[in-house]
């Protein structure tokens, strides 16, 4: 682009790179697009020009929003974006193109913001409009209590330090757990709920190593199946840091435009959830080369973006630390296990995991169960549960589930 273009100019026309979803939502809030302050507007298509790949709770998010906005009057919208509008950008920003790259556009805000000591003006303005925004655009009731689980310490015969230390004073500690078959009836209560309330990716089993097994209506993302996926994206930044003047940054743009297809993924996959594996990777930091890493980023992530009713994560060992280009080179050969050290990186994933989780719509609502895999203590976070205490009672798992999901 390389005259000025303002939004008050935008065009129907200017929207036809877009994915099919997103250009017909585009040009459908056209009239609405126009009257956004440029520091705002790039923030919102660079969600839009995502549509087509986003999942139900985030379309829905951006339904609702422009929903709102366009049933403002031209007096309201100049309100509520009062603050946007007095951040100043130079006419530099003016010939971005902010339509097709609102990333791109928002990298350079940023640093611009930042250096124009306006940041903080910015995200007064961010946040005042997110929180009416949340008022304003309340999301459905849910239809049952969400619920998360976690599963670690695969693998681990012994281990005598106390576990689960930063989620005992939120739940119940349970150390008379019947062990035996406690995977199978986990994976049966997931089963049942999605059963009971199907709907695409609103149940989910994260797998760090090699999945159980595959369960109808239930999203599954497993570290193993991953694989070939991740070797492609390994050598891919092997070979991109070879490069001479390859740095961080512009390593980061590469990595942010890869496609499915171009780590090998089939055409005919599911393209929403094969764009979010592919990010995991991407965006994430050690995603590619440790197991429990990934099963953390993975929940957060998808807690974040599905809004799940039920997040099953299971913990696998991971390798053992190593010098980092020594990792990277020999990611496909064999590898020590970790198995200790990873049972310590789950127990902190799994108080991770119920942090996202309490972010999330109707928290005080939720339930949360975590497990030493193979041995007798679980603790159980629930409103149905006092805090901070120990229970002796002798029970399976799932009679465990039963307690926080009857």
């Amino acid at each position: 682009m390389t005259t000025p273009m303002l939004p008050k100019s935008l065009q129907a026309e200017q929207f036809a790179a877009y994915p099919p979803q997103a250009k017909a939502l585009a040009v459908a809030n056209l009239a609405v697009l126009r009257q956004l302050p440029l520091s705002f507007l790039a923030s919102l298509l660079r969600e839009l020009i995502e549509y087509d790949y986003k999942f139900p709770a985030e379309r829905g998010a951006i339904d609702r929003e422009l929903k709102y906005l366009a049933a403002r009057t031209p007096e309201q919208l100049a309100k509520i974006f009062q603050g946007f509008a007095q951040v100043t950008l130079t006419e530099n920003f003016e010939q971005l193109d902010w339509v097709n790259k609102p990333s791109q556009f928002l990298e350079q805000e940023s640093a611009y913001l930042w250096s124009s000591h306006q940041m903080d003006a910015f995200r007064v303005a961010a946040t005042q409009y997110g929180d009416a925004l949340r008022v304003a655009t309340p999301a459905a009731p849910l239809p049952m209590r969400r619920l998360g689980i976690a599963v670690i310490g695969q693998g681990v015969s012994t281990y005598q330090e106390p576990l689960f230390r930063n989620l005992r004073a939120h739940g119940t500690y349970f150390n008379k757990v019947k062990a035996e078959g406690g995977l199978e009836q986990i994976l049966a209560v997931l089963q049942e709920r999605a059963k009971t309330q199907p709907a695409p990716y609103a149940h989910w089993y994260v797998e760090g190593g090699a999945p159980a097994h595959a369960i109808p209506a239930v999203t599954s993302v497993s570290y193993d199946s991953l694989q070939p996926v991740r070797s492609r994206l390994l050598q891919f930044m092997q070979a991109q840091v070879s490069q001479p003047g390859m740095g961080p940054e512009e390593l980061r743009t590469r990595l942010a435009r890869l496609a499915p297809a171009d780590l090998g993924m089939s055409a005919d996959g599911d393209a929403v959830l094969d764009r979010f594996q592919v990010r995991l990777f991407t965006e994430g930091s050690g995603t590619q080369i440790f197991n429990t890493t990934f099963a953390q980023w993975t929940a957060r992530e998808a807690l974040r973006r599905a809004e799940p009713l039920t997040m099953l994560v299971r913990f696998a060992p991971r390798q053992r630390q190593r010098p980092m280009n020594e990792m990277l080179a020999s990611a496909e050969g064999p590898t020590e296990l970790d198995a200790v050290g990873s049972l310590v990186d789950a127990d902190m994933g799994a108080y991770y995991h119920w942090i996202n989780q309490q972010r999330l719509a109707e928290a005080e609502r939720s339930a949360f169960v975590v497990w030493f895999e193979g041995h007798a203590q679980a603790l159980v976070v629930s409103p149905t549960l006092p805090r901070g205490t120990q229970s002796s009672s002798a029970m399976d798992l799932k009679g465990l589930l039963e307690l926080v999901t009857s």
